[in-house]
């Protein structure tokens, strides 16, 4: 839907009238969009199902029968479409909302207000009340009303005041607040795309901590890194879910603004163990990143799925580097034809510590890992193609990419059952180095192409 109402607003802007199709049951995801790129006059005509599960001859009669009359009709009316469309709850006017307080009343009443007005991700809060925010904000010298960013779709201004308000809300200490404020300078980053944070692939932010502020403020970099548990790594976490309902407007139904189809969970933040790096010898994933070994560096990118646990073992480098080839071919699976077309790819492979350690001592180093996993993680053409078409990007062609020079001479040839790279850059390749020392395991992330394609903040801790 976010493409189709970028289209509706390129369309308006030339003096064409525009009629948005969707798919049922995104309109008011539709809605949201369009106001945010100023054309909310712009009427949303529904498909009647799923176009893709509708074989050719419903799909002919329903847009003959169905969406064909209703565009017109849409036209010739020049009004928004007719259906029901949900709103998001009234808020405070601006000039007051910093130090209003919305309601006071005992706990449970206060879990119930803030339940009833869509302010939760569905677990009880901490109330967010002045003292408690205050606490938050003397831990950063920037003005409690500066202006981050916004979000889309709802375009809510990112302000240091609601960042404080949202980390009170998930459980967050004051100590937390620089992070939260690095975490938020990601989101708004319009390289991160937060528009698309509620796409059907149901794809969810990984915050990756790197630097001296893991150890400083008691983030999990061990056994049981990605699990809830710690605190930090669980509320920061739960934090970027909150952040992005609250103020982005990405919201599950009956709001129906976030459309994942088969969505996750938060995910904790992902913290770095500097001992592994140090003793692997290798750099940082700061460091991949153009940022100095001393600072502390905050990441963001998408998660559209997360691999089966990865086990490796062997006489030599050759079987470790298998291994982590195959946990990583069958996570990013035809899903990797997404960074074919949109020329952005960033998978995330975390590097289990004594794995690190053994692939260090074979002579194995992070580029080695990235160019081994660039040429041997591959895939059928057969298998991209049907993926592209059964998501709907039925002019998805491995060969037309490669006459337009979007893909190199890899990916050439004529028979659809040859095999081509799934990650077309080795150095796209992300690795950190985290997880049970005493354990030979490793886990990889798939990014979602262009949507959440990764950013990073260096952390401003103030004295």
């Amino acid at each position: 839907m976010p493409a189709v109402m970028r289209a509706a607003a390129a369309a308006e802007r030339a003096g064409v009238p525009a009629v948005a199709i969707g798919g049922g049951g995104f309109e008011p995801m539709g809605r949201a969009i369009a106001k945010s790129l100023g054309i909310s006059h712009v009427p949303i005509v529904s498909y009647p199902g799923v176009i893709l599960a509708d074989d050719s001859a419903t799909f002919r009669t329903k847009m003959r029968y169905e969406v064909a009359p209703a565009v017109v009709d849409a036209l010739v009316a020049e009004s928004p479409g007719t259906g029901e469309v949900a709103t998001a709850p009234e808020e405070p006017e601006r000039e007051h909302s910093t130090r209003a307080v919305v309601f006071s009343g005992e706990l449970d009443a206060v879990q119930d207000h803030f339940e009833e007005q869509g302010w939760t991700d569905g677990l009880p809060i901490v109330p967010p009340t002045l003292e408690r925010v205050d606490a938050f904000l003397a831990r950063t010298r920037r003005d409690p009303n500066e202006v981050l960013g916004s979000l889309a779709p709802e375009q809510r201004e990112a302000t240091v005041w609601n960042v404080a308000v949202n980390g009170v809300l998930a459980g967050c200490t004051p100590e937390h607040m620089p992070v939260l404020l690095g975490i938020v300078e990601c989101l708004v980053d319009p390289v991160f795309r937060v528009a698309d944070a509620g796409s059907t692939p149901g794809w969810e932010p990984l915050v990756v901590l790197s630097g001296p502020v893991v150890e400083r403020l008691g983030f999990n970099s061990g056994t049981g890194v990605m699990r809830v548990g710690r605190r930090a790594n669980t509320a920061v976490g739960r934090f970027v879910r909150l952040y992005l309902r609250n103020l982005a407007g990405l919201r599950t139904p009956p709001d129906h603004t976030d459309q994942g189809a088969i969505a996750t969970s938060f995910n904790v933040v992902l913290a770095e163990n500097d001992d592994a790096v140090r003793d692997a010898g290798w750099s940082s994933f700061r460091e991949d990143r153009g940022f100095a070994a001393a600072d502390s560096v905050v990441t963001v990118q998408s998660c559209v799925t997360i691999s089966a646990p990865i086990y490796s073992a062997g006489e030599d480098a050759a079987g470790h580097l298998h291994a982590l080839t195959v946990g990583m071919r069958d996570a990013m699976g035809p899903w990797s034809y997404t960074g074919m077309e949109f020329g952005a790819w960033h998978p995330l492979l975390v590097v289990g510590p004594s794995i690190a350690r053994a692939l260090a001592g074979y002579g194995i180093d992070k580029t080695a890992i990235r160019a081994h996993l660039a040429e041997h993680a591959r895939i059928t053409v057969a298998e991209l193609e049907r993926c592209a078409w059964a998501v709907g990007s039925t002019g998805f062609r491995v060969d037309e990419l490669v006459r337009r020079g979007e893909l190199d001479q890899r990916y050439a040839g004529t028979d659809p059952q040859r095999t081509v790279p799934m990650c077309t850059r080795a150095d796209d390749i992300g690795i950190v180095l985290a997880g049970n020392p005493s354990r030979n395991q490793s886990r990889g992330y798939v990014q979602n192409h262009v949507q959440g394609a990764p950013v990073s903040r260096r952390i401003e801790e103030e004295p």
